[in-house]
């Protein structure tokens, strides 16, 4: 769409984002701030889409103003939606499954250049690290995880742990045994072995304490965007959650490697 105005492509700033600055939409295409981690992320991107990979976007390098040149997906934000199912879960645990997969053997073409917030203990494969609700824009069955800026190496159970995080969820104030049995659905979706069911509540707690350890320390440096977030509230929603996170993971542990119960519909 062009402007008549201006004979210029028309931008539509969206909404949402806490960590890039200004995005846009311009057609069926997203522009935003090229990165330090950008050129690796392109060839991540690139890679997922030669494995026919459906939950990522499509990456078209940069535009004039240097710019990342996205593919824009229609739909709603997934917190935006009633939380999950038990079998959506199940199909999102499939979807991470299928995305560490596909990442553990690649090697970018070139030496990489990361920006990872809160990095894992060790490397496994490339994650997300921020599969979370406000992430995951829903179409019908069109299921796209958006905003791969902080990819990088990690592990399996860090990122799904993260995402156990949001899509649980794993907030202040839950309930324990219902919140067991939702994330069974989601390990049971990625497949999870043995040790990895017991490596998940720890790495559950590694990402969310992570979080708050971050916007605490940005708060009391300036560094951006984590001083602003801090002073936007968040740090008040991750500390709780972490202590929830904490308090609960005998709980979850016996759920992850009992029998099982199913998680509801």
């Amino acid at each position: 769409m062009t402007d008549p105005a201006r004979r210029e492509p028309y931008e539509e700033p969206l909404e949402g984002g806490n960590v890039a600055d200004v995005v846009v939409r311009v057609g069926r295409t997203v522009r935003k701030p090229w990165t330090r981690s950008s050129r690796s992320v392109m060839f991540l991107l690139d890679h997922l889409r030669r494995c026919s990979f459906e939950a990522s976007v499509a990456s078209f390098g940069a535009d004039s103003q240097g710019r990342q040149v996205l593919r824009y997906h229609p739909g709603r934000m997934s917190d935006t939606l009633p939380p999950l199912t038990g079998a959506e879960l199940r199909r999102l645990g499939g979807i991470i499954r299928r995305l560490h997969d596909l990442t553990a053997d690649f090697r970018p073409p070139e030496e990489p250049q990361w920006d990872i917030a809160t990095p894992d203990p060790r490397e496994e494969v490339v994650c997300h690290y921020d599969l979370a609700p406000w992430n995951l824009v829903r179409d019908g069955e069109a299921w796209t995880f958006i905003d791969w800026d902080g990819a990088g190496p990690g592990t399996r159970m860090g990122d799904l742990g993260y995402a156990a995080h949001g899509f649980v969820p794993l907030h202040a104030g839950g309930a324990p045994e219902a919140d067991a049995r939702r994330l069974r659905a989601l390990a049971d979706g990625y497949g999870c072995d043995d040790a990895q069911r017991r490596e998940l509540p720890d790495a559950i707690l590694h990402r969310v304490r992570g979080m708050y350890a971050l916007l605490v320390e940005g708060s009391r440096t300036g560094a951006q965007p984590w001083a602003r977030l801090h002073a936007e509230g968040h740090a008040d929603h991750w500390g709780p959650a972490a202590d929830y996170v904490e308090r609960h993971r005998a709980v979850w542990l016996a759920a992850l490697t009992g029998p099982g119960e199913p998680a509801g519909p």
